[in-house]
């Protein structure tokens, strides 16, 4: 991967327009909670110290006891696995363990579904009074929520899926179905497949600038912050952050919903691009991966 330059300018113009209305509920009720502004995190997994069943947990560990980015083992154990899947899992783990890179959507340049694209390491929300549009760093991705809607009785499966929102008081809900699928399809980073059945509900809420803080420090106790791409997190800032707590349901994977969390901190620069190289021929040494291809011409 790599940077591009600079703040790319229709992007703001676009963003600074979108914010410049309040989201306002109607009858005099409170405005909506407002999510504008730049986002970020510093670690790429989803929280562990949840109550219940809850995500994979990297079972290679460094000296220090940080998960072992570089030796991507998620817990095929993990009972909220089924038995197909957890064979996935571990079979993702063998080829890390062995100093590969097994094929992901990350590395291979693709859209990221819900929750996975919460990995990525910055995002900003822009707020409407039907929609919300959330953009992030990586590969020009984007998803639009609309607000106060229902599902369509027969959903289009897409990349992202069909994402509906409402707000309950200071939180904004958004239910995502109709993801689509593909070999490879996955939702963590240890590979751990979806189906079409996937359901993903998302909670996000504003909160303490010390509980904030204090969830990025337990994260990265168990992460430890990425060697291989740049941290934005502004870690002078002591204002408030973005929590996102969600809950998966995937009866064509797991055995029982589960439930994480992400915490956001605000932005140490401006809105950046980057874009993800269609490189087939560096996947990992003497293999070659795909990339998104067209099956016929656009014009």
């Amino acid at each position: 991967m790599f940077v591009m330059p600079p703040r790319n300018l229709l992007v703001a113009l676009a963003c600074s327009s979108a914010l410049a209305f309040p989201v306002c509920a109607k009858d005099g009720a409170p405005a909506a909670p407002d999510f504008s502004g730049i986002w970020a995190r510093t670690t790429f997994g989803y929280d562990l110290d949840v109550s219940g069943p809850g995500p994979l947990k990297n079972l290679a560990r460094r000296a220090n006891g940080t998960s072992d980015a570089f030796k991507l083992v998620g817990d095929y154990h993990n009972p909220i696995l089924q038995p197909w899947a957890a064979q996935i899992v571990k079979q993702h783990g063998e080829i890390s363990l062995a100093g590969k890179s097994y094929p992901d959507l990350s590395n291979e340049c693709r859209p990221l579904p819900p929750p996975y694209i919460l990995r990525v390491a910055q995002m900003q929300m822009l707020q409407e009074k039907n929609r919300i549009t959330i953009l992030y760093i990586q590969d020009h991705q984007y998803r639009q929520v609309r607000l106060n809607g229902t599902h369509p009785a027969r959903v289009t499966p897409s990349w992202h899926g069909d994402s509906i929102g409402h707000y309950e008081g200071d939180a904004l809900v958004i239910d995502t179905i109709g993801i689509k699928t593909r070999p490879g399809s996955l939702i963590d980073m240890y590979g751990t497949p979806h189906s079409e059945a996937l359901h993903v509900v998302e909670r996000y809420r504003l909160v303490d600038g010390n509980a904030a803080r204090e969830a990025q420090q337990k994260s990265e106790k168990e992460y430890g912050r990425p060697t291989t791409e740049p941290v934005y997190v502004d870690f002078d800032y002591a204002g408030k952050g973005l929590e996102v707590r969600f809950t998966v349901e995937d009866k064509g994977v797991f055995t029982r919903p589960w439930s994480s969390s992400v915490t956001y901190r605000r932005s140490s620069s401006d809105w950046q691009e980057i874009a993800c190289a269609e490189n087939t021929e560096e996947f990992y040494p003497g293999a070659t991966t795909t990339v998104p291809q067209s099956d016929k011409p656009d014009f």
